[in-house]
């Protein structure tokens, strides 16, 4: 055992370090978050909504208790399932449960492996639930789903893990979706590793635009994608539907020729500038029923000879310049910048369970507490703060010492003097709460 004299700083020969300070809590600004789960219902829409395979008879942590927490921790930044054996000696955390006792690390190794896979759909339908109050919330009428894929690694013999080529290295092949205006995150299936960029988006995509056309039937849906989805499927559904899609095309021979066709070099252009131009024709596949417009890019950087060509097949009429559908289709990279945020800062690609399921259960519970956390910055914060990065934010707001003082009848959350962000930490919190009158 280590003793406070094998403790002491070398500063500072009088000043000694320990983790025996009592009722203190590092997290206590998750108030914040637990206030807002509350005011968008979470824990009551959670017991409704999720069905588990529970067989148990006697119950000390309900499914519904043991997912908050789960969340919480993920929002703060706990990776790890162990943590909960700390973690659930915090006072802050054990006051947000109502007193009661929060689940440890092999409580939640069994939470998991009463999920199925009933239990995963559930888990997307409380997300539409929860994403519904936040557009009601913002008011957002325009949506843009960006379509992508990604990977997440392996590392031993969990169920259906495979060798993708694309990435070079064995793992999952998810399917995912973000609202490209507001960052929520739409939705998001696993897959086996090997399963191709576009495979199943059909079943995947369509639910989205039946629900979205239905619950707000005045949204302008925009549909957009790489040119791992330049398929007729996603094309056929779109116009059905009366949405817009703009989805980058693979460059082949025809294409290339018509690019060509059309292209004028000018001989006046200096030639160590760069050249650009754009323009759009009718063009159709051997796998379209019909013609489709064609946006073409032609680039010469300076100095080169030939022209390099970008293609995007799109539902927008000859109204909108091809210039400004490239344009449209270029803020798609922002949705990089979410997924890397929901697998650095959410751990959206954690698989440490065997059963594919449960993986797939993982998937869905960071895809919760991500979009939790988005709500918190698009609905909460001031717009100089919406662009902060997951760990600024808990740096600012989260990471708060705290101390919990019991009277008789009242409970005090002591938040440290010396919290840099306490303004803001209340204008955020103010903001919560006036949430409750639109949900």
């Amino acid at each position: 055992m280590v003793t406070l004299q094998e403790n002491t700083v070398q500063f500072n020969n009088n000043l000694f370090v320990s983790h025996n300070g009592g009722q203190l809590s590092s997290d206590s600004g998750l108030a914040l978050m637990d206030e807002l789960m509350d005011a968008f219902h979470f824990t009551q829409l959670s017991e409704e909504i999720i069905t588990f395979n529970d067989n148990r008879k006697y119950c000390k942590h309900s499914n519904s208790k043991i997912l908050k927490q789960l969340i919480l921790q993920i929002t703060v930044g706990y990776k790890a399932d162990t943590s909960a054996d700390i973690l659930q000696y915090d006072p802050v955390l054990l006051t947000f449960a109502s007193g009661e006792s929060l689940a440890s690390q092999p409580t939640i190794s069994q939470f998991w492996d009463r999920t199925t896979e009933e239990t995963i759909e559930d888990f997307q339908k409380l997300n539409q639930v929860l994403i519904d109050q936040a557009r009601l919330v913002r008011n957002d009428t325009d949506l843009i789903i960006d379509l992508d894929s990604t990977h997440s690694d392996t590392f031993g013999n969990q169920e259906l893990t495979d060798y993708n080529a694309h990435y070079g290295t064995t793992g999952y092949h998810p399917l995912v979706a973000f609202d490209g205006l507001t960052g929520d995150f739409l939705k998001a299936t696993l897959r086996p590793g090997h399963q191709y960029t576009s495979n199943g988006v059909k079943e995947f995509l369509e639910p989205l635009l039946e629900h979205y056309n239905q619950a707000v039937p005045t949204t302008d849906i925009l549909i957009r994608g790489d040119s791992g989805f330049a398929t007729p499927d996603i094309y056929d559904l779109c116009e059905k539907s009366k949405n817009q899609y703009i989805i980058r095309l693979k460059s082949n021979r025809k294409l290339a020729h018509l690019a060509e066709e059309f292209l004028l070099y000018d001989d006046n252009h200096p030639w160590e500038e760069k050249e650009v131009y754009f323009r759009s024709v009718p063009y159709q596949a051997a796998s379209w029923f019909k013609p489709r417009r064609v946006c073409i890019r032609s680039t010469r950087e300076a100095g080169e000879l030939l022209f390099n060509h970008a293609f995007i097949v799109t539902s927008f009429s000859e109204n909108i310049s091809p210039e400004r559908v490239f344009e449209t289709y270029k803020k798609r990279g922002t949705m990089e910048n979410y997924i890397k945020e929901a697998k650095n800062s959410f751990f959206f690609d954690k698989t440490d369970s065997p059963e594919f399921t449960e993986n797939h259960a993982r998937m869905m519970v960071s895809v919760l507490a991500y979009n939790l956390f988005n709500f918190l910055k698009t609905c909460c914060f001031d717009k100089k703060w919406r662009g902060l990065q997951v760990n600024t934010i808990r740096l600012r707001l989260f990471k708060v010492a705290g101390k919990l003082v019991r009277t008789a009848r009242q409970i005090y959350l002591k938040l440290s003097s010396s919290h840099v962000y306490q303004a803001e930490f209340y204008h955020v919190f103010r903001r919560i709460q006036r949430i409750r009158q639109y949900i």
